[in-house]
């Protein structure tokens, strides 16, 4: 039987579809249930990773260190794992992550900026962490491109690549195209993170497995930014079918869903038109709460915020521009 990691980002993108405010006690109840399941990875922290919380991209709850004490004092067999962008978090949030027994750490840049994690591959190597090069926005960049920046994470140290579908944009086509190009390029194992915005988050992951990765990312419910992420309780379900082993027990992890993450959830997951133009459009998918926001500030449409942010080709860390965009648009009204 072939096998697949299962990485949980529930505890970190999931907080974003709560607007960063899971409590310590939230997380490690969460925690505890996924492990208990089988959970092979548990990611925690701000949606945007370690030093997220702020006024740029919301304030969390509580702090990170809250956070890894609560959840790394609760799980015994899953990874403790955390994400770190460039320009967001810095060194002492890598050494304050591996004091709470962080094991793995993701370092995240846009898919054409790879080389602005070398720094912080090499301090959580140093950590004795296993580092995952985490490209954002795939879908910006052609197969031959991702492969290149795959390339740079290898040389840095990384120990994984992940092709990361942070628009929900993709099709299985496109995805599978990515995987097998950074698996033609380097000797490292590929994983896949996919959003739900074309409602292809599911059928992606599938496509992606199917082309050599060999861990995938879900979040429970599909609890995420825009219309949320693959539903881990149903990518389990679907790789049992395929008779593929996740070493997640299917009735455990279903009960988490229903039992444990469905009652704190602010709202349902769901494909509405702004999320589906979101995927349509190829905006980053922690775009939409802010734009939500800014439309109502403004008194624009949704839609017309996120094609035209679509159409400069915005990135992660460029959220001063929806209020931007919200603006001139409303003076063209």
């Amino acid at each position: 039987m072939s096998q697949v990691r299962i990485i949980d980002t529930t505890l970190r993108d999931g907080m974003h579809a709560v607007s960063h405010q899971f409590s310590p006690d939230d997380m490690a109840t969460i925690a505890q249930s996924l492990d208990e399941a089988g959970i092979d990875t548990i990611e925690i922290g701000h949606g945007d990773g370690l030093g997220g919380s702020s006024f740029q991209y919301g304030f969390s709850k509580a702090t990170d260190e809250d956070y890894l004490k609560a959840v790394s004092s609760v799980i015994k067999k899953a990874k403790l794992d955390v994400l770190i962008l460039p320009g967001i978090g810095i060194e002492s949030d890598i050494e304050r992550a591996a004091k709470y027994n962080a094991k793995v750490v993701r370092v995240a840049t846009h898919v054409t900026e790879a080389d602005i994690g070398e720094q912080h591959i090499k301090i959580a190597k140093s950590y004795g962490m296993e580092v995952v090069g985490f490209l954002m926005m795939s879908h910006m960049a052609p197969p031959e491109k991702v492969a290149e920046q795959a390339k740079l994470f290898e040389s840095y140290g990384a120990d994984m690549i992940y092709v990361t579908d942070s628009a929900g944009a993709m099709v299985p086509s496109q995805v599978k195209a990515r995987i097998e190009a950074v698996k033609a390029t380097v000797q490292l194992p590929v994983g896949f993170h996919g959003h739900n915005n074309l409602g292809l988050a599911a059928g992606n992951s599938i496509a992606a497995f199917e082309a050599g990765a060999t861990s995938i990312d879900g979040t429970i419910k599909g609890l995420g930014a825009g219309a949320g992420n693959t539903p881990t309780e149903v990518l389990v379900a679907i790789f049992d079918k395929l008779n593929v082993n996740t070493g997640v027990d299917l009735y455990k992890i279903m009960d988490v869903a229903e039992d444990i993450v469905a009652p704190r959830m602010h709202r349902p997951q769901v494909i509405d038109r702004a999320s589906l133009t979101l995927g349509w459009a190829g905006v980053y998918g922690s775009f939409l709460l802010h734009t939500y926001r800014a439309a109502q500030k403004f008194n624009v449409e949704p839609r017309d915020i996120l094609v035209e942010l679509g159409r400069r080709k915005t990135v992660g860390g460029q959220e001063d521009l929806i209020i931007e965009v919200a603006y001139e648009l409303s003076n063209k009204k």
